[in-house]
This record gives C-alpha cells, structure tokens and sequence, in this order.
C-alpha cells in the first residue's frame, strides 16, 4: 500500500466517523428536537436523495474533465458547509437547504474516492483497496455513532449543534489530508475532454457494465434499500422485535463485516466475481427465509429476536463478499481515462435503489408481512440468476483478475491491463 492509499483511507475512515455522529439521529433532529415536525424530517431525507440525483450525472464529467481530487475537495467543502448548517438552522427552509448541500457533497464524494482507489491501484491490488474501503467506512460509522450516542441528548440543541459541528470538522480534516495525496495517474485532459463528450452514450452501448448496472440496483434495492425502512418495519410490526433488538441486529451487522472482511477477501480473491456476486444473493435468500421464520413462525419471542439478529448478521457477510467485487469490477469495465464517469453512474444506480426500496418496502412490510418476505427472497434469487448472466458478458481477466498475475509468474513478463468489455 503506497502513500497515496494509505492517505486516501484515512479518508475514507474520518468521512464515514463524521457521518456515524448524525446519520442516526437526522431524524429525531429535525422532528423532536428543532420542532419541525415528521414532513420535515422525511422532507430532509428526500432531499438527500434527490440532491444525489442531481448532481452525480454532473460529478462523472467533473472527474473525467478535472481529475478526482479537485472534485473530491469541492464535495468535501460543500459538505462541511450542509452539515455546519443543518446543526444551526432553525427552521424549515434553511434544515433543507443545508440537507441539500449535505446531501449533493457527500453523493459526489463516493465516485471521487472510488476513481483516486482506481488510479492508485492495480488490478492485482484494487480487491483488497476495496475491501480495506468498505472496512473502514463501517468500523468510521459504527464508532461514530457509538460516540455520538453518548453525546447527543435530545433535551438540548446544543448536544446536536456539536455533533454537525464536529461532522464539518471531520469533512474539512479530510480535504487537508486529501490535499496531500499525489496521485500516480493524473488525467490526460486534452486526451480525456475528447473521449468524455461521447463517454454516456459509449458507457450505454456497453453491456456489460448496463448488465452490471441492472445488477447493482437489484442488491442494493434488495439489501441496502430495507435496511432502515422495510426490515425494520416488518421487524417491528410482524416478528414484535423491541427497538433495543433493532439496535442489536444492526450493530451485528456491523461487526459480522469488521470479523469477516480479510477473512472473506481470501477466499474472493481466487473466484470468478460473478460466481461471488451470485452466492451472495443465495445467501441473502437464505436471510429473506430466517427473516420470514422471525416474523412468520411460531417460536418463542427469543427465538424470533436470534432469527431477526441473523439475518442481519447473514446480510454484513453478503456485503463483506460485495466490497472487494462489485466496485473493481466496475473499474475493471471503464475504458483508459473514464473510471469516475463510470464510477458516477454505477453511483447514481445506487441512489435510485435507495431512494426506491424504502418506498416499496416500507408500506409492503407494514401491512404485508407476508407477500414482502415472499417478494425479497425472489429478488435476492434474481441477484444470483443476473450475476450468473452478466458473467458470460466478461472478459476472462475482468472475471478473475488473478489470472494476470498467474500469467505473469509463468511467463516472467510483464504485467498487462484487462483490455475493455465487449460493446
């Protein structure tokens, strides 16, 4: 690991530490707290979403035209900015407009360091560069929120105001720390500017990375997109689970990604990637099932809570398999020069997902308990039948990026880039 990843992890560690002070408590906040009621505070969280839409068609181009860094800093300012006044406004208009710059900062911050991972890797090394990523981001939240528990306190808007503050600080720490990095592969403009005018339309003629694309709004509407919504309702209403329990089950999701991260990243590194992406989702649809028993059964009320924690747990060992796959690949599918276009889209892909599953999945899992756990495992065996397809799309190199390492040991050459998919 050189200076420059090492810096950009330490990034990535304090941005995903700010937002473990907040993430939690945004909507006490703005509801309880400020006054402004439930439309507020689910106002607030629309915004962040569509702030993320916004602006992440823009944020590929950026990166392609000005490289990752300059892209990154700007994000970084105007998410200090949100989150400095978020912890300040008073009312209604001035919580969305800080949510908005909050929101449109810290969508634009994952393509960049996803690209600054990309140029400061290889393909023998950008597996671990990912998971060392996905690593941190959860140890930065699940510790952030864990401090700022015992800091908040929702008599006081004083004990709120630190915490943004002390959010801002951490987004302004990490522009100085990323101010430093040097990156090996600084963009060629001249070069880029002509292949990013067609770069939308190239990227959409690509069907691997459309097939990629359809695949990660599958996971994440499937996964990511229940997380604080539907499994949770259905938590709550169907399976009866306390909200202490809730705590628990996330916090489990947590720690199964912390124990087995590196100890997955071995066995990942020698599979075909779209073989791992599809035994993840047969490992989600085994969740979907202990899920449906929580709810659906008949057992005691200890055992719906150990069913309930599971499949939390189940899901953090699908996402530890997902860290070090799904983002190299996207890399791995991007011509020379265009790995933030491609890192945007796959980014924008996303944040639909997750603007889409908490609308279908909460409601279902309210009022449905049922059909909902019925609908998911489907999905999660769609993620398994998508990634089983999208494999006979890819090159062999971008499906085992060891074999080049392989190929250079025998031979005692050189090592050579995989070459794009077929467009």
């Amino acid at each position: 690991m050189g200076a420059a990843m090492r810096r950009i992890h330490v990034g990535n560690a304090l941005s995903a530490f700010g937002l473990g002070f907040t993430v939690p408590y945004l909507y006490v906040y703005v509801a309880q707290v400020r006054d402004l009621g439930s439309m507020t505070a689910g106002l607030v969280l629309a915004v962040f979403a569509v702030a993320a839409l916004i602006v992440l068609p823009f944020a590929g181009r950026a990166i392609v035209w000005r490289g990752p860094l300059p892209v990154l800093l700007a994000a970084l300012v105007t998410a200090a900015v949100g989150s400095l006044g978020l912890g300040l406004a008073g009312n209604a208009a001035a919580v969305l407009t800080a949510a908005a710059g909050l929101g449109a900062g810290q969508a634009v911050m994952q393509p960049a360091l996803a690209t600054m991972i990309v140029d400061s890797s290889t393909s023998e090394t950008r597996s671990r560069a990912f998971a060392t990523q996905f690593f941190l981001q959860n140890l930065g939240l699940g510790v952030g929120g864990l401090i700022g528990g015992h800091l908040v306190d929702a008599t006081r808007v004083s004990s709120f105001t630190l915490l943004f503050a002390i959010e801002a600080a951490m987004f302004l720490l990490l522009a100085v720390v990323m101010s430093t990095v040097r990156l090996p592969h600084a963009p060629r403009v001249g070069d880029v500017r002509r292949s990013a005018r067609g770069s939308w339309k190239q990227m959409l003629h690509n069907r691997a990375m459309v097939q990629l694309c359809v695949l990660g709004f599958v996971l994440f509407f499937a996964c990511y997109g229940q997380f604080e919504s539907g499994l949770s309702a259905y938590g709550v209403e169907a399976a009866g689970i306390s909200t202490s329990a809730l705590g628990t089950a996330l916090a489990a999701n947590t720690a199964m990604i912390v124990v087995a991260q590196f100890a997955v990243l071995k066995f990942v590194e020698r599979q075909k990637r779209s073989r791992v992406i599809a035994a993840v989702g047969l490992i989600w649809a085994v969740a979907w099932v202990v899920a449906g028993y929580a709810g659906l059964g008949h057992g005691s009320r200890t055992m719906a809570t150990a069913a309930f924690v599971s499949t939390y747990a189940l899901f953090g060992l699908g996402e530890a398999m997902l860290s070090p796959t799904v983002a190299p690949l996207v890399a791995d599918l991007a011509p020379d020069g265009l790995a933030g276009q491609y890192n945007s889209a796959f980014a924008l892909v996303k944040q639909l997902a997750l603007a889409v599953g908490p609308a279908v999945g909460g409601p279902l899992a309210a009022s449905l308990a049922a059909p909902y756990i019925v609908t998911f495992l489907l999905f999660s065996l769609g993620i398994t039948y998508l990634a089983l397809r999208l494999g006979r799309r890819l090159t062999a190199v971008q499906d085992q990026p060891w074999l080049v390492r392989n190929r250079v040991v025998a031979r005692g050459g050189t090592p050579v880039e995989p070459v794009a998919a077929e467009v």
